[in-house]
């Protein structure tokens, strides 16, 4: 063997050995990928008396399931200042747009699409404005309102559900309690402004 191909020989084994050494990593503290370790090192708080409950108080919340994720949100209906909507809407929205009556909600702006793509009817139901509406018309309750938001928002629905978006309400100790799309964005316009 000429020593070039030695040498080059030497160079390939070595690549592979520690290709071989730093792949499979088994020393303590060290993990295949972030889910390995998050379950390796949570074992240790199975049983503790650990809460986010003392963080919980004074805010009234409710229990939801989606998917795999069962966790709390805070209750939504009792925060809206002119809920419930029928005590104004007591009529569908075509009749009352038809009539002299005071029009409450005309300050608002929507900024979230283009007037073609979305207004105020593609959300809320003129039919029953105490319930929101998904895009094929089903009835979305005020308290998940996040179920309007993951019609378009489908990543970052994930996310929230998972916990990887928006906020937890106390801390990452059980129960697990996170805020909702609407408590961090304003649903009529949603984009945050930079702050520089």
């Amino acid at each position: 063997m000429t020593r070039n191909k030695y040498i080059i020989t030497k160079i390939v084994y070595s690549f592979i050995f520690l290709i071989a050494l730093f792949s499979c990593k088994h020393g303590e503290g060290e993990y295949h990928g972030v889910i390995d370790k998050i379950e390796v090192e949570s074992k240790n708080y199975h049983g503790t008396s650990i809460s986010s409950e003392q963080y919980l108080d004074g805010i009234k919340t409710i229990e939801i399931t989606e998917g795999d994720h069962t966790f709390l949100i805070p209750e939504r209906k009792s925060q809206i200042k002119s809920y419930a909507c029928i005590e104004c809407h007591s009529k569908p929205l075509t009749q009352m747009q038809s009539e002299d009556v005071k029009k409450a909600h005309w300050d608002i702006k929507l900024v979230h699409a283009n007037q073609n793509t979305m207004n105020c009817i593609t959300c809320h139901n003129p039919e029953n404005m105490d319930n929101l509406k998904s895009l094929t018309g089903n009835n979305i309750d005020f308290n998940t309102s996040y179920n309007l938001c993951n019609q378009c928002h489908t990543k970052q629905f994930e996310d929230w559900k998972g916990g990887a978006h928006g906020k937890r309400i106390g801390g990452w100790a059980p129960p697990r309690a996170s805020l909702t799309c609407v408590n961090c964005h304003n649903p009529h316009k949603p984009h945050f402004e930079s702050r520089w």
